[in-house]
């Protein structure tokens, strides 16, 4: 099933599950929270935040093609998915409304460069936060913290993590790092390791019985079991760690701990878990609460 389909499924399925209204875990509890605008929001020392004031509005890059996370309805135009709500939660802090944000989609090889130029005031889109990256950018969080995990047919009970990989069929994105983990490790065996372009036609094979499992970051699958969760699970196991940051310009320190304290209340009043639960949590599966990394 391809993104656009697999998008329509997802608003009936939504519609269709019922609230568990339980905290950071599964549940569907309707539409994400509406954000109000902060008023009078003051950064002193930010040069990106002194530019999104003179413009009017806030300029923030995304993911346009990962369901649940930061996904572009290719009809309405609309971005939903966790990435684009923590993005919105964030800008309503900084005192932009939804309709003064605009949305810039960035493939994940130009998002450096992106802020390097200065073409986005911050990036919110499965941006996994490590040392090499740092020495090009900054960043605030971590808003999510996933990790390497499998999705498999709902009713498939024999797949409970990695160790229990040898004999499945396993597929992953081609020279993905998810796939060279498998391989490295030998999960399962080199005739079982199946590569293909896109996430996507991996969950076409799961769903067609040619692969037994889908391997790549949890969230990434969660948006996928969200789209149809009688048909899919996430096995819940995650097997690396991948925390997910805001991009910010490297040497902006003041805007980089104002988002930090944005994301520190959110996590901390509740707001975090209703982002949670009205996108990544329709899939059935928990997830732990990002631990802040102020640095």
């Amino acid at each position: 099933m391809r993104v656009r389909t697999l998008a329509v499924v997802l608003l009936a399925g939504g519609l269709a599950l019922t609230a568990c209204g339980k905290e950071g875990g599964p549940g569907d509890s309707g539409a994400a929270p509406t954000q109000q605008a902060a008023a009078d929001v003051k950064v002193d020392g930010s040069a990106t935040f002194e530019k999104m004031k003179n413009r009017g509005k806030v300029v923030i890059g995304v993911k346009e093609d990962q369901p649940g996370l930061g996904y572009k309805d290719p009809t309405s135009g609309k971005y939903t998915g966790f990435d684009v709500e923590i993005a919105k939660l964030v800008a309503a802090k900084l005192g932009f409304s939804d309709d003064k944000i605009e949305y810039k989609a960035i493939a994940s090889a130009g998002r450096e460069q992106a802020l390097i130029n200065g073409d986005v005031d911050y990036y919110v889109g499965t941006y996994t936060i490590n040392a090499k990256r740092k020495e090009q950018v900054g960043f605030a969080g971590p808003y999510f913290t996933a990790g390497q995990d499998l999705l498999v047919a709902k009713d498939d009970n024999s797949i409970t993590g990695p160790e229990t990989l040898k004999g499945k069929k396993v597929c992953s994105v081609t020279g993905s790092t998810p796939i060279q983990k498998v391989k490295n490790e030998g999960l399962t065996e080199p005739e079982n390791i199946v590569e293909l372009q896109n996430y996507s036609q991996c969950v076409t094979q799961l769903q067609q019985g040619a692969v037994d499992a889908v391997t790549t970051d949890d969230a990434i699958l969660k948006g996928y079991a969200a789209q149809e969760p009688d048909k899919m699970k996430v096995v819940g196991k995650p097997f690396s760690n991948e925390p997910y940051g805001i991009g910010l310009t490297k040497d902006d320190k003041p805007l980089r701990d104002k988002i930090n304290d944005i994301l520190d209340e959110a996590i901390k009043g509740g707001d975090w878990d209703k982002v949670y639960d009205a996108t990544l949590g329709k899939s059935g599966s928990k997830a732990e609460k990002p631990v802040l990394d102020r640095y």
